[in-house]
């Protein structure tokens, strides 16, 4: 069962893009996430669903109220580097270096960022890649990958730099019938293993499929 203790904590958080204009993407919006839960933020294209996910680590941070991660004020500089190590995050388009193997691409991060040796950061990213099961296809480049092949392998990339949380923006919006299949059984995988997993999404039966609990949103607001 899920600790109670929310490993997420937004509280009352307003964002807009344009601070002339009156509308808020984010308006006054109260979320805990806890961990191991699996969180799906349901709702159309433009209600904020993915404004709100990116104020999960960081990326945007609120205009007013707060969100926490761990005890940790995304508006606290000084955290930026913690809070990005403990929510990793799946992006829509993928985010792969076209000019590297599948293997360079997972094993960029734990190089130059927790300044693993070679040896290490080739054994834990192939680790992560075995486990998405892109392991064969180590020496590809993206441009030879499947779309979901690119989306399991943005997945072992996130894996492998340790997160406690992993969030996925819209991961099927560009996929197949069948790559969805094959990205939602990693998906899976990944919550009965006890990872906390937060999926934004529009599509109401693959929020229903995947989570512990749908968050739908409308206008910015959280209506249910």
């Amino acid at each position: 069962m899920p600790n109670q203790e929310p490993m997420i904590k937004v509280q009352d958080v307003r964002f807009r893009y344009d601070p002339e204009q009156p509308k808020y993407a984010v308006d006054g919006v109260s979320l805990d996430i806890r961990r191991g839960e699996f969180v799906a933020v349901l709702g159309a294209n433009g209600c904020g669903k993915s404004t709100l996910a990116k104020h999960f680590n960081a990326i945007l941070l609120p205009e007013s109220g707060t969100v926490l991660v761990e005890g940790m004020d995304t508006k606290d500089e000084d955290k930026i580097y913690d809070i990005r190590q403990t929510v990793g995050m799946v992006f829509q388009s993928f985010n792969l270096f076209n000019n590297m193997t599948v293997l360079d691409n997972c094993t960029a991060g734990l190089r130059y960022v927790l300044h693993q040796d070679k040896e290490t950061a080739k054994k834990t990213a192939l680790e992560n890649l075995e486990k998405v099961g892109m392991a064969p296809y180590i020496h590809a480049k993206p441009r030879q990958l499947s779309g979901g092949q690119k989306q399991r392998v943005a997945i072992a990339r996130a894996l492998a730099m340790q997160p406690e949380v992993l969030l996925f923006d819209e991961p099927t919006s560009a996929l197949d019938p069948q790559m969805v299949g094959e990205v939602l059984a990693v998906m899976r995988q990944l919550a009965k293993e006890g990872l906390t997993m937060i999926v934004v999404t529009h599509e109401m039966a693959f929020a229903r499929d995947v989570s512990s609990h749908v968050v739908y949103m409308a206008d910015g607001v959280i209506c249910e």
